[in-house]
């Protein structure tokens, strides 16, 4: 049986040599390809797509596939190659004036998995629309898939290979000033998690008196030191110890392919996603006075809300992934997008996550402000009404049949309370959110790239945190 490729919250993902083979990423490039053909007349397809991935295991080889199947379409490539940041292929598709864009990478997914992205010409998620429009033109056989040798392609010019670097550092220097913190004196430990980030922020923060020591900063597609490159704990733990034991000033932390952000403070502590969102939007709506549109993913942060009230911006909510969140960036111009996961993105940028400049900007807060993390934590949790508490339990799915019989449960399930706090509203744009009277909330979902369900909260009671996760994993059928 033909294997069916599935686009989920970012792409396909699969198990490297098990579905995710040299074969489907052929067919799934070709479906790129023919969708292409459909929007874009053969002279527009002469701008080209740009094609890149990560440090994984194969990424030179499959990235040079890609790059194989477009060519052979009359589809030429601007060839990036293997250990280009995410957000480094997505600018460089507005910096090329691409169609689009190719990024071979399984983000913070284990080491057994690689995938697959698409962007479009504003180097942000394609719309799920355009995700079916794909998948419906992926060919069923290899044998329908067009190929041309990758060296023939250079030599026909039909694949082109370019350094990607230099374009986005100077997007990077008219985004934020690097000089104040170059001669900060700061103290960085930078955890790039084995991944595409190593070496970027010490080639930007370079020639002054700050220091940035690097760690993870190797090759090493198995992950050593934890699970998978996703920067929450426990896998930044052991870069966080190191910073604890530098006596550091912050811990920079990028995913496997550096589009998402994480941080720890000055003790070597993590910071968790939602609270860095919060810094993030007081550091554009209160520290550099910038007004714009907030958007935000279900999943994250209700302070955004209080920071959009108290400074006068609307606050938009979408379900899960950029492929919600880049659209509607687009479409109200937005001064910053995020989700839970530590994915944000930035107006005059691209709509595409990127961890390298998050950090920065959290960074340049510090600076800004002669504060430490933990003292800015405080400033936000004045403007906010207070701390607020967030934590995230993932249990793996049993079958596809209890899948089916959680959701036929949430679907039906409207609690009076959780934990002893009013539920106060049910939202089913992506899962199944319950709304607390504190201003928190409950979320019940399940995963597009992995077979997980997945249980959130968020709530203003330190002590209630476990006790509406319990309720969560109750109504789920999972306790």
């Amino acid at each position: 049986m033909t294997y069916k490729i599935r686009f989920g919250t970012d792409g396909w993902r699969g198990k490297i040599a098990e579905d995710y083979t040299f074969d489907n990423v052929r067919r799934c490039t070709q479906g790129f390809a023919n969708y292409l053909k459909t929007i874009y007349s053969a002279e527009q397809l002469q701008q080209g797509v740009v094609v890149g991935g990560d440090r994984r295991f194969g990424a030179e080889d499959f990235t040079a596939a890609v790059a194989e199947v477009l060519a052979a379409n009359d589809i030429p490539v601007h060839f990036a190659g293997a250990g280009t940041p995410t957000p480094v292929i997505s600018y460089s598709v507005v910096e090329r004036g691409a169609v689009g864009a190719v990024n071979i990478t399984a983000s913070h997914n284990p080491p057994s998995d690689n995938g697959f992205k698409v962007r479009d010409p504003n180097g942000g998620a394609i719309a799920p629309a355009g995700l079916k429009q794909i998948e419906a033109a992926i060919p069923d056989s290899v044998e329908e898939v067009s190929r041309l040798d990758f060296d023939d392609a250079v030599e026909q010019g039909l694949v082109r290979p370019f350094d990607p670097k230099p374009a986005y550092i100077e997007q990077i220097r008219r985004l934020i000033d690097l000089q104040p913190l170059r001669e900060a004196g700061l103290k960085i430990v930078v955890d790039n998690m084995w991944g595409n980030g190593s070496g970027w922020l010490s080639e930007l923060l370079a020639g002054g008196s700050t220091q940035v020591i690097e760690v993870h900063a190797e090759r090493n597609p198995i992950f050593p030191e934890m699970s998978r490159p996703e920067p929450i704990p426990p896998n930044v733990d052991a870069g966080l110890a190191v910073g604890a034991r530098e006596g550091a000033d912050a811990v920079c932390i990028m995913d496997g392919d550096a589009d998402r952000c994480g941080f720890g403070d000055e003790n070597g502590h993590f910071i968790d996603q939602l609270r860095v969102y919060g810094l993030l939007g007081m550091y554009f709506l209160d520290i550099r006075g910038e007004r714009g549109p907030i958007v935000k993913t279900l999943s994250t942060t209700s302070m955004l809300e209080k920071l959009g009230e108290r400074f006068g911006v609307p606050v938009y909510q979408t379900g899960v992934g950029f492929k919600y969140v880049a659209p509607k960036m687009m479409e109200v111009d937005a001064l910053i997008g995020g989700e839970e996961s530590g994915g944000y993105a930035f107006r005059n940028h691209v709509p595409e996550r990127d961890g390298i400049l998050a950090n920065l900007f959290l960074l340049d807060l510090m600076v800004r402000t002669g504060l430490k993390p933990t003292q800015l934590l405080d400033r936000l949790f004045e403007l906010v009404g207070g701390p607020h508490y967030y934590e995230r339990i993932d249990t793996r799915l049993e079958s596809n049949e209890f899948k089916e019989e959680a959701k036929a449960r949430l679907d039906s399930a409207m609690p009076e309370s959780i934990a002893g706090l009013r539920v106060t509203g049910k939202v089913t744009v992506d899962g199944y959110k319950f709304e607390l009277e504190d201003g928190g909330w409950l979320l019940i979902r399940f995963s597009g790239t992995e077979p997980l369900i997945r249980v959130y909260c968020e709530t203003l009671h330190a002590d209630k945190v476990q006790a509406i996760l319990a309720d969560g994993r109750r109504l789920a059928g999972l306790d």
